[in-house]
This record gives C-alpha cells, sequence and structure tokens, in this order.
C-alpha cells in the first residue's frame, strides 16, 4: 500500500508560485487602495498558512511527518510569542534605522534605496540586501557554540510542517530580525517595501518547512525552499551545515554552502542527534541557552548509557 497519494505534476510545480504570487497580488491591491502598507499583509499571510495547513493532509512529502508528536502546542506558542515580539519590536527599529539612514543621507548628500524602482523590483532588491546579514548569523550559529545554544531550539523539531517555521528561541529571532531589517531601513526601504519583505518572509518559511509535496526547479537558484531546507535539518552535520538562506539561496551560492545532491533524497528523521536530552517544551526551550552545560552533560550521559546496552 503506498505510503502517500501522489500529487499532479501541475500542483507540484506551481502551488508555490500560486499561492506567493496571489499574497503579494492582494497585498499590493490593497496598498493601491490606499490601505496602511502594515494592514495589508496580515490577511493574506494568515490565508496562504491556511491553505498550507490543509494541503499537506491532501499531498504530504511523508505522511508520517502529518502525524503530531507532542510538538503542536509548543510551536504555536513559539509562533504567537515570536511575532507579539516583531510587533513590539519593528517600531523601535523603524524608528532608529530612520533616524540614522537619513542623517547618512544628509551627511553623505544622496539617498541609499533606489526608491523610483518600481514596488517589486525594490521588495527583490530588499530580499537579497535584507538577507545578507541573516545569512551570516544563520551560519556562525551553526558554527559557534555560543550561538548554536539558542538555534538549536529550531532544529530540535522532530519533523517538519508548516507551523514549526515559527519554532525560534526569541533571542535567535532577534539576532536575525534586528540587522536585516535594521540595514534596510537604515538604507532607506519604504514602508511598503518592508511590508512586501515581511510578506513573501513569512509566506515563503511557511512553505520551506511545509510537509508537502513540490518542485521549484530553476527557483531553487533563487529561493531556499523545502526541497533545499530539508537537508538543512537532517542529523548528519555535513548536509546540515549547508543553506543557511532563510528566503533566498544567492549567498549560499556565493558563499559555497548550497547543497541539493541529486542522487538521494533528504533525511525522513530529523533533529539533534547529539543532544538527546533537548528539552521539547515551550518554556524549558526559552531556559535551554541558559542552562547548556546541564543539557549537554545530561545528553553525554544518556548516550554513553545507549552504546552500553546491550542489543
Amino acid at each position: 500500500m503506498s505510503e502517500r497519494r501522489t500529487a499532479p505534476a501541475a500542483f507540484q510545480w506551481l502551488v508555490f508560485p500560486v499561492v506567493m504570487g496571489a499574497s503579494v497580488a492582494w497585498s499590493m491591491l490593497w496598498m493601491a487602495s490606499g490601505t496602511a502598507a502594515p494592514e495589508t499583509i496580515l490577511v493574506p499571510q494568515l490565508s496562504a498558512f491556511a491553505v498550507v495547513a490543509v494541503l499537506e493532509h491532501v499531498y504530504p512529502h511523508h505522511r508520517m511527518w502529518n502525524r503530531p508528536r507532542r510538538d503542536v502546542g509548543v510551536d504555536a506558542t513559539h509562533s504567537i510569542s515570536i511575532g507579539l515580539m516583531i510587533a513590539l519590536l519593528t517600531p523601535f527599529v523603524l524608528a532608529v534605522g530612520v533616524g540614522v539612514g537619513g542623517w547618512l543621507s544628509d551627511a553623505i548628500g544622496i539617498g541609499f534605496w533606489p526608491t523610483r524602482w518600481p514596488l517589486l523590483a525594490q521588495a527583490a532588491l530588499a530580499l537579497v540586501v535584507g538577507e545578507l546579514p541573516g545569512y551570516w548569523v544563520h551560519r556562525f550559529e551553526h558554527q559557534w557554540d555560543g550561538l548554536w545554544r539558542f538555534h538549536a531550539t529550531h532544529h530540535s523539531a522532530p519533523r517538519l510542517y508548516w507551523l514549526n517555521a515559527g519554532r525560534f528561541h526569541p533571542i535567535d529571532t532577534l539576532l536575525t530580525f534586528i540587522p536585516s531589517y535594521g540595514l534596510l531601513v537604515l538604507l532607506g526601504c519604504g514602508i511598503e517595501v518592508l511590508a512586501l519583505f515581511t510578506l513573501v518572509s513569512a509566506v515563503h518559511g511557511i512553505f520551506q518547512h511545509a510537509n508537502l509535496q513540490l518542485r521549484l526547479g530553476p527557483l531553487n537558484h533563487f529561493f531556499s525552499m523545502a526541497e533545499l531546507h530539508r537537508w538543512h535539518h537532517s542529523k548528519t552535520i555535513e548536509e546540515a551545515n549547508h543553506n543557511y538562506g532563510q528566503t533566498i539561496i544567492l549567498w549560499d551560492t556565493l558563499f559555497g554552502t548550497r547543497f541539493l545532491p541529486k542522487d538521494r533524497e533528504p533525511p525522513r528523521e530529523i533533529g539533534i542527534p547529539d543532544l538527546p536530552s533537548f528539552p521539547m517544551t515551550w518554556w524549558a526551550q526559552i531556559r535551554s541557552p541558559f542552562e547548556w552545560k546541564r543539557i549537554r552533560r545530561e545528553s553525554e550521559d544518556l548516550r554513553g548509557e545507549t552504546a552500553r546496552s546491550p542489543g
């Protein structure tokens, strides 16, 4: 008996560009009607989330990833808390960035951002520019234990599905949000462009983690989509330490960390093999970076007991 129902080829190729395109078009139409830019992204974003959540149960990539593992409540709490934190932090980042950016523009005598470009072209540029600091933060998180302790929460997910796109420690989110948004605001990126940057990043993040049959083909050279990101969650470190892009893969390509082998499929079993004692409840994960030595010690003890056990 087949584990899953295979999605039609047209569905696999079109589901992401159609949902993403519809979300962006919806937001831009509202902007054109005079609606404030930040107000135009919430409904398209939530609608895209709902579509992906439903489609995961129609054409799952792995049927086993649709089975909850006591993780839904944890992922939901992370997602809600991160969303509230960003909502509260955004006005502060905008105020500081606009002030500093305006001072620099006056001092140099020119504006940094190409405000006369079409809105979609500015949004594409924002994705490229805004992702550069996030790429390096993410890469350092995998290379330095002092940062990995915050990022480990995201990799503790036992399966990939739409909601664990929000499974992040708040400090981990701050480490990428502030440099990325701060740089764009500093350069003079307008509020409409920032809104589209936020919308595209959010919808992409859901698809990136979705348990959904999809293919991007040539778009895998621009977007850091699920076909690439599933390797990033591998238990094998040589595979996981690649594909750091959150929305685009261009910086991975430039710096040699893009990874998409053609001879095998990404692993079904994901997680952190060297941290079997990593906590799996929300509050314990919030505390985990500050209890890192204990978690490492307990994990080493558990791995030792497993190695000594017969069979």
